[in-house]
């Protein structure tokens, strides 16, 4: 059962990160200490410099021979559940859509299954995680914690931005086939009707098929008695001179412009590959893979020098998150709606997810209860800094840590008892 010394230690872990929020909310919104500019570069000095050496850090030194398969395969489950039930809702949403006017619906359907995903399964186990479940289970919930923690650095995170690139890669590409249609309008503006006529006479050999007749009308006064003895005949004399036009000038409406998945694919990895996040991962496995195997450890002067920057993503993360806050007009910026259903899904979906892929693996005992309450965490801070990296629903993310982290300590000692009856 959690005593009064593992709240205490609990609650020593929280106020770090809401000194943070609070320095970063009081600096903008009165002291005026930064301007949106300098709150934008903070936040990227974190998302691809500050991070990616906790990453490092964090994956090169946990053993991946120690790691629970059962645990693995639990984790991937939930997530994958989830991503398929959310990319067949975007699936359905786009083929209904596919009728209307060009927009970048995918785009959107995408950024909205990036921000469930991470809400739903993607925990706050750097800080709280360590602490809140050592209190309930001791020792031995470090090892899966740690687990968690690297498998959401390896793989879900680089999921998380790889999706936000192609979300980004895929409005780059709908743009670009946008600017066919003014180009042909001005090209066209200057054609005269000579040019048109000469036009007609070189061409019309070769492209006989479709032609465009310009109509000209000129009015001019007619005298009453060469009018007909009809009434209806007007008192305006009309001149048409009809001239063809080619048929590469008719500007037709374009079709939907139908975005090549593989292209947008290539764009996303390119810039997947070359952001620092992905090289820290990659020589974090590396080493772990190698110096587990040969039992050798990282000389403790790097380990040093990799912590003194590491540990200033959370910190700065949480910075941040206040400052974003401060730069709103309101105190809830996504609306009471959206926050309270970021919170449902942030502490009843994702927990539920976990225990039914849990038991179909077949966890039992102390290892499925540890599963099912580190689901039931705050949301990571690192959710919030790439989210407003790329400016995708930051305020539903900043929202779901500020409530997320006050609800956490009620919620995941429900789970707790629940889970030990």
């Amino acid at each position: 059962m959690i005593s009064g010394r593992n709240l205490y230690e609990v609650a020593k872990a929280m106020a770090p990160l809401y000194t943070a929020m609070a320095l970063g909310y009081i600096s903008v919104k009165y002291l005026r200490a930064f301007t949106p500019d300098q709150c934008r570069g903070i936040n990227h000095f974190v998302a691809f410099y500050a991070l990616p050496f906790l990453i490092f850090r964090m994956v090169a030194l946990n053993n991946p021979y120690a790691m629970s398969v059962r645990l693995f395969a639990a984790d991937t489950l939930q997530k994958i559940i989830l991503l398929t039930v959310l990319f067949g809702w975007t699936y359905l949403a786009n083929k209904r859509q596919k009728k209307k006017p060009p927009s970048a619906c995918s785009s959107s359907h995408i950024q909205w299954v990036v921000t469930i995903f991470s809400l739903a399964t993607l925990p706050n186990t750097v800080v709280m995680g360590v602490s809140l479940l050592g209190g309930m289970y001791g020792s031995m919930s470090a090892g899966p914690i740690v687990q968690i923690m690297v498998l959401q650095l390896c793989i879900w995170y680089n999921l998380v931005i790889f999706l936000y690139e192609y979300a980004a890669a895929n409005r780059a590409v709908l743009a670009e086939s946008h600017q066919v249609l003014p180009e042909l309008v001005t090209e066209n503006v200057g054609t005269t009707e000579v040019e048109m006529q000469e036009k007609e006479n070189s061409t019309e050999a070769t492209q006989p098929q479709h032609e465009v007749c310009l109509t000209i009308i000129e009015a001019s006064e007619v005298d009453a008695s060469d009018q007909s003895e009809t009434s209806e005949i007007p008192k305006t004399g009309v001149t048409i001179i009809t001239e063809k036009v080619p048929d590469q000038h008719v500007l037709e409406e374009p079709p939907e412009p139908t975005v090549a998945v593989k292209v947008v694919m290539i764009k996303a990895m390119k810039k997947l590959l070359k952001i620092p996040n992905t090289h820290a991962v990659f020589l974090g496995l590396l080493w772990s893979l190698m110096a587990f195997k040969v039992g050798i450890k990282l000389p403790e002067i790097v380990v040093d020098s990799l912590n003194i920057v590491a540990t200033t993503a959370v910190g700065l993360s949480m910075f941040t998150a206040g400052a974003f806050l401060a730069r709103q007009t309101q105190l809830i910026p996504c609306g009471y709606l959206k926050a309270i259903l970021s919170i449902l899904v942030r502490f009843i979906i994702g927990p539920l997810l976990m225990a039914l892929t849990s038991f179909a693996v077949g966890l039992r005992g102390t290892l499925l209860h540890i599963a099912i309450v580190q689901a039931a965490l705050p949301l990571a801070v690192a959710s919030f800094v790439y989210a407003e990296e790329y400016k995708v629903h930051a305020d539903i993310m900043s929202i779901g840590i500020v409530i997320g982290n006050f609800v956490s300590l009620p919620v995941t000692i429900i789970y707790y008892i629940l889970t030990g009856l």
